[in-house]
């Protein structure tokens, strides 16, 4: 297996790709999971409209550290010109490649016609990704999912389409729309993609552990993997999933020693970059990720709740256990 790989003229060390999640994917995460060895770092995903509009929630969504590169933002809406408008004006930030999300299933996003409603329509996935990708030098890739209810959606089809107006490469989530996370990711359609177009295809789905990397990778032949959910409360995964390419060997499970610090780092980053009371008030969702399945992980769970400060924090985990 090819280790380093391509979109466009940039380089990506290794096959793992962090995927982009709202509420997730934020500054601080996206460096803990850089440091652990992810080949490429995706932004959650930022509306084109509100950087129009000037949204100050959204410069947050795009703040950047040089530590994180390369790095790929993730821009949502419907609008080819105002999209190719919005990727000009952004051109000169810090990212490497510009990802247009075609495949969140969120009601909000997609009752606005946006994310996987765009499946609907491939020609205006043609007409964006063309807008788009002619508006800018940086290259532009798409994410998108691989049916959506009620409507005869041709994904291999749609892929090309991609291609051709201009992705650099293409992020494929083996599920539906209707499917949101549960049941199996389609494999099988993911490696038809893979087989009908000439640019990097990126499988997504499923994947929790070096095993299954490999086996997404050998079975569809795609170019890389991205982790989404198995990454919540586990950037190790990264750490994890280069060792055992590289070696053969599986590494052992972080301790709880090794989680507590993330823990405690991960919520100073929180607090530098957005003050305690929203710091700490985020950090809620990433504590019971980050234990989850461990001893007296629901009380922690309930616990951390409460948690206001960082001080709280640090005494709730205190007696962490393995």
């Amino acid at each position: 297996m090819e280790f380093r790989w391509k979109i466009g003229e940039i380089q990506m060390e290794n096959p793992f790709v962090l995927a982009p999640m709202a509420g997730v994917t934020d500054l601080p995460f996206r460096k803990l999971c850089k440091e652990q060895g992810a080949g490429l770092i995706c932004t959650e995903m930022v509306s084109a409209k509100a950087i129009s509009f000037h949204n100050k929630n959204t410069e947050a969504l795009m703040e950047m550290d040089p530590s994180e590169h390369p790095v790929s933002l993730q821009l949502f809406g419907s609008e080819p010109e105002l999209m190719a408008e919005v990727a000009k004006s952004i051109e000169e930030r810090p990212f490497e490649i510009l990802d247009i999300n075609m495949g969140c299933p969120v009601p909000k996003v997609v009752n606005n016609g946006e994310g996987s409603a765009l499946l609907k329509n491939p020609k205006l996935i043609g007409k964006i990704i063309k807008a788009v990708s002619g508006a800018i030098r940086k290259p532009v890739t798409a994410k998108m999912r691989i049916g959506f209810e009620g409507y005869p959606v041709d994904p291999v089809e749609i892929a090309k389409i991609m291609e051709d107006s201009g992705a650099a490469a293409i992020a494929v989530h083996g599920r539906t729309r209707q499917q949101y996370y549960s049941g199996h990711a389609d494999w099988d359609t993911i490696r038809k993609i893979k087989e009908a177009v000439r640019i990097p295809v990126i499988g997504n789905g499923d994947v929790d552990s070096p095993e299954k990397a490999e086996a997404l990778l050998k079975e569809t032949g795609c170019d890389a993997v991205m982790i989404g959910r198995a990454v919540r409360g586990n950037p190790w995964i990264f750490r994890e999933l280069n060792h055992y390419f590289l070696t053969g060997e599986k590494l052992p499970r972080p301790s709880a020693e090794e989680i507590r610090e993330m823990i405690l780092r991960h919520a100073r980053m929180q607090i530098e970059i957005k003050g305690e009371f929203t710091g700490i008030r985020e950090m809620r969702k990433h504590v019971a990720w980050y234990t989850a399945g461990m001893r007296h992980s629901a009380g922690l769970r309930r616990e951390s709740n409460l948690i206001a400060d960082y001080q709280a924090l640090e005494e709730l985990l205190a007696h962490l256990k393995d």
